[in-house]
C-alpha cells in the first residue's frame, strides 16, 4: 500500500483548551466517528502491524482477539484525540491510561468517545478522568482511566490543517489475479528469457499459478542468467534456439502447435517478436490487426482502465483504429466489464477538420452506432479530462454516456498513449499491465520498468483474454 499526502481543503477551526483552574469534577467531552477501511489501512501502515485481520474480513473472524486489539487502538485514538484538543485540550501531558477492549468494533461502526473528569490532584495540577466509548448501538466497546497533567495557562490557537491522505491499494489487479488462477496455469512460450528479469518474470508467474513455463532460447544464455540471479530452473522445459530471432520463430510455432496458450516477451525487441507473430504464412495472425492494451489500475479512479495503444500502432489510420477500439472492447469483456464505455480521445471534445484525430473520433462513433464496432458504447471526441471526470463533462455541457465514466481510452496515436499510460504511471501512481490483442493468443509485454506486481497482472490479464477467446470459439463452433 502506498499513501500520497495532499494539501488539506478541511474548514479550520480554533482551538481553546480549558486549564486546571476551569475544570471540575463531572465535566466531560465527546467526541463521535466512524471506523472505515482506510482508518485501519492507515493503522496498519504507522504501526507496522501487518496481521491480515486488519483487512480481510474472513481472517478477522478467526482471529477476534486481534481483531478487537486492533480495531480498539484506533478506538483508544479517539480517546487521546478528545484529551488533547477538547477536554483539557491544547497544552495536556498524557500520564498514564488504563483502558479495557469490550467489544469488536468493525467497519461501518460510529464510536462515540466520551470522557469525564472524576478526580482533582492541585498539588500537580492533575486530572483523573473515566474514558467510556459505545457504538452506534450503544455497545460498550472501550472503559477505563486516563491520568493526565492539565495546563495551567491559557492557549487559544488555530487547529493544525491536516493533510489530505489517499490510499494506493491496487485491490483491482488482486481481483485479477484471483479470476486468473482459477483458470490457470497456461503454458506459455518466454521467448528469449535471457536475464534475470525476464526469467524471474517467468518463474514468479509460475509460482503465483498463473503460467507452465516453456523457455525458448539459446539454452547456455537462459541457464547462465538462471545462475546469476540463483533460480531454479529444475523441471522447466527449455527449447534450445541458437538465438532470439530463432528463438520468436520457435515460439511461435508452439503456439501454432498447440503446446503453448500465450507468448511472453524475454529480453528481446519488441519489433523482433512482432515480426514472427505477424508472418503472413507462420505466425498468428487474425483477420484484425494487432494493438497493444495496457489495463490499469489507477487508485484515483473508480473502476479499471484500458489505454490503448500505446505500444504497437505508430500512426494508426481509420480502418486501424476500428480494430484497435474493437480488440479493446473485447479485453474488456474478458476482464468482467460487460458493456465497456470507450471514449475516443483528442485534443478537443467538438470536430474540427484541422485536427484529424476529432475526424476520426466522430467517424468511429458512427461506425459504432452502424454496427461496425461492437460490444461497447462508443463516444468520441473527447478530450482526457471530460473523458475521466463527470465534473469537467458537465461544466462542458456535454451530454454523452461515455464522458466522465470511461472504461477505455483510445488515444490517437502512439506517442499519445505512451504519454498518456506513463504520466498515470508515475504521477497518479498507476499500475499498468499489458498485452498485445489481435493475434490467435494474447502476448504478454512487460517493460523493465514494471515491479513484480505488474508482471504478475500482466499474466493474469492474457490469461482471462485466452479463456474468452476460447469461450467464443467454442461457442462459435457449437452454432
Amino acid at each position: 500500500m502506498d499513501t500520497q499526502a495532499l494539501p488539506a481543503t478541511r474548514h479550520v477551526t480554533r482551538l481553546e483548551n480549558r486549564t486546571f483552574d476551569e475544570i471540575a469534577i463531572g465535566d466531560s467531552a465527546t467526541l463521535s466517528r466512524t471506523l472505515n477501511n482506510d482508518d485501519i489501512a492507515l493503522f496498519a501502515y504507522l504501526s507496522g502491524d501487518i496481521n491480515p485481520a486488519h483487512l480481510d474480513p474472513d481472517y478477522a473472524r478467526t482471529d477476534m482477539f486481534h481483531h478487537i486489539i486492533v480495531h480498539g487502538m484506533w478506538t483508544a485514538g479517539l480517546i487521546s484525540a478528545l484529551l488533547g484538543t477538547k477536554l483539557p485540550g491544547p497544552g495536556t501531558i498524557y500520564l498514564d491510561q488504563s483502558l479495557q477492549f469490550r467489544a469488536p468494533v468493525a467497519p461501518g461502526d460510529t464510536i462515540t468517545a466520551t470522557v469525564t473528569v472524576r478526580e482533582r490532584i492541585p498539588d500537580k495540577h492533575r486530572l483523573s478522568l473515566d474514558c467510556l466509548a459505545v457504538n452506534q448501538n450503544q455497545i460498550t466497546v472501550l472503559k477505563g482511566t486516563a491520568l493526565v497533567q492539565a495546563p495551567t495557562e491559557k492557549i487559544r490557537r488555530p487547529a493544525m490543517a491536516l493533510p489530505d491522505i489517499r490510499l494506493s491499494r491496487h485491490e483491482r489487479f488482486n481481483t485479477l489475479l484471483q479470476q486468473a488462477r482459477g483458470r490457470g496455469p497456461y503454458p506459455t512460450a518466454v521467448v528469449h528469457p535471457c536475464d534475470a528479469l525476464s526469467l524471474t518474470g517467468a518463474l514468479e508467474a509460475a509460482a503465483a499459478g498463473l503460467i507452465i513455463p516453456i523457455l525458448v532460447g539459446p539454452e547456455s544464455k537462459i541457464r547462465a542468467a538462471a545462475a546469476a540471479a540463483q533460480l531454479d530452473l529444475t523441471d522447466l522445459r527449455i527449447e534450445a534456439t541458437p538465438h532470439s530471432h530463432a528463438a520468436a520463430a520457435r515460439a511461435v510455432a508452439l503456439v501454432r502447435n498447440g503446446d503453448a496458450k500465450l507468448l511472453m516477451k524475454g529480453a528481446l525487441h519488441t519489433d523482433e517478436l512482432m515480426h514472427e507473430v505477424v508472418d503472413p504464412s507462420t505466425g498468428l495472425r487474425t483477420d484484425r490487426r494487432l494493438s497493444h492494451v495496457y489495463v490499469m489500475d489507477v487508485p484515483s479512479y473508480p473502476r479499471p482502465l484500458l489505454v490503448t495503444d500505446a505500444a504497437i500502432n505508430i500512426a494508426p489510420d481509420l480502418a486501424t483504429k476500428r480494430d484497435i477500439a474493437q480488440n479493446a472492447i473485447h479485453l474488456a469483456h474478458a476482464i468482467g466489464i460487460d458493456a465497456p464505455k470507450l471514449a475516443i480521445l483528442a485534443a478537443i471534445e467538438t470536430i474540427n477538420p484541422a485536427m484529424p484525430a476529432t475526424l476520426d473520433a466522430a467517424a468511429l462513433s458512427k461506425m459504432a452506432e452502424r454496427g461496425q464496432i461492437t460490444g461497447g458504447i462508443i463516444d468520441g471526441p473527447l478530450a482526457f479530462d471530460n473523458a475521466v471526470s463527470p465534473q469537467a463533462a458537465r461544466e462542458k455541457n456535454i451530454v454523452s454516456p461515455v464522458a466522465g465514466q470511461a472504461d477505455i481510452l483510445l488515444v490517437p496515436d502512439i506517442e499519445a498513449g505512451n504519454m498518456v499510460a506513463k504520466q498515470l504511471t508515475f504521477l497518479a501512481g498507476a499500475d499498468a499491465a499489458g498485452i498485445v490483442v489481435g493475434a490467435r493468443v494474447p502476448i504478454v509485454l512487460t517493460s523493465r520498468a514494471d515491479d513484480a506486481r505488474t508482471r504478475l497482472a500482466s499474466c493474469a490479464v492474457a490469461i482471462l483474454m485466452a479463456a474468452h477467446q476460447q469461450f467464443n470459439s467454442a461457442r462459435t463452433t457449437s452454432r
